[in-house]
């Protein structure tokens, strides 16, 4: 089987280096047309530079096409632009891949309010903005593919990031909803948690696991998340080449007879509303009343 996509559109944000870049160039050898945004920022999201073009260069040089884009994922009426620049150019946006990001790491305890909004602001509300502006493109041609870049910080945490795994888990839900309102015009909504050595991670990993964790080896699940064949509301970690799902689940909802709906009541059951067995993962947030629904009936309460 291969994967290709002649003929498709496709924009890539924060696409000026790391993994970004990676995810520009083999969309382009592949066949797409793709837009190379990144406003060229340091990992703060301070400055600029030609990132973006140098990228488009490198498209080019390759025999794809591609085109540089500086709009910043935080403003609503850039993104759109971009959007509009595409479509002018190309006819249509088939893919995003929700990729541009910044850090400010410090402890809860030491993190500004400015520097927690700044954070959420460009991952989690840039990462809607784009969606928001490709959005009834997609819907109107029938077709799109759109990738989340969560982390495990948002789904599993990590000391010194609350500001970083607010905004990635967010896109893990926002994901889970876009997913079932795409549905009926065909397009389908992953999140990738990625583990890659990039500027952004540059001096957290030792310099031979840098190497190791290179983009190159993200791509592979990046692009097939946005093929035509994709699933839909996936969420995939990647790094060095070790592939995995990951699932938000629950176990099976506990029903307490009246009585015992007090605080102490609760705690004399927690050993089993925490257990974790039964576990299945909803495809919608409706299941979570039709778990209570059915230990009702299997109390003989309803």
């Amino acid at each position: 089987m291969s994967i290709d996509f002649t003929d498709k559109v496709a924009i890539v944000t924060g696409a000026g280096g790391g993994l970004g870049r990676a995810y520009a160039l083999e969309l382009a050898r592949r066949g797409a047309k793709v837009v190379v945004n990144d406003l060229g920022g340091a990992r703060d999201g301070t400055g600029a530079s030609d990132a973006a073009a140098q990228v488009v260069q490198e498209i080019e040089a390759a025999g794809g096409e591609a085109m540089a884009n500086g709009a910043s994922v935080t403003e609503y009426e850039q993104m759109e632009a971009m959007v509009a620049e595409a479509k002018d150019r190309w006819g249509g946006v088939h893919i995003l891949i929700n990729n541009a990001g910044v850090l400010r790491d410090k402890s809860f305890a030491k993190m500004t309010p400015q520097d927690f909004e700044f954070v959420v602001r460009v991952h989690l509300l840039g990462s809607a903005y784009a969606t928001k502006a490709c959005w009834e493109t997609m819907r109107e041609q029938s077709y799109g593919r759109i990738l989340m870049t969560s982390s495990s910080t948002g789904l599993f945490g990590n000391f010194g990031q609350a500001n970083y795994g607010a905004a990635k888990l967010g896109l893990a839900g926002l994901t889970k909803t876009l997913y079932l309102e795409g549905a009926k015009n065909n397009i389908k909504v992953n999140t990738l948690a990625p583990v890659a050595g990039t500027r952004m991670t540059e001096d957290l990993f030792p310099e031979q696991a840098f190497k190791l964790f290179s983009p190159e080896n993200v791509v592979p699940a990046a692009l097939y998340l946005v093929s035509e064949d994709a699933p839909t509301n996936a969420i995939v970690g990647a790094g060095a080449g070790g592939y995995h799902s990951a699932w938000v689940v629950m176990n099976d909802a506990v029903f307490l007879p009246e009585g015992e709906r007090t605080v102490e009541g609760f705690a004399a059951h927690w050993d089993r509303i925490s257990a974790q067995e039964n576990l299945h993962a909803p495809q919608s947030g409706a299941e979570q009343s039709g778990a209570i629904l059915k230990a009702m009936q299997a109390a003989g309460a309803a």
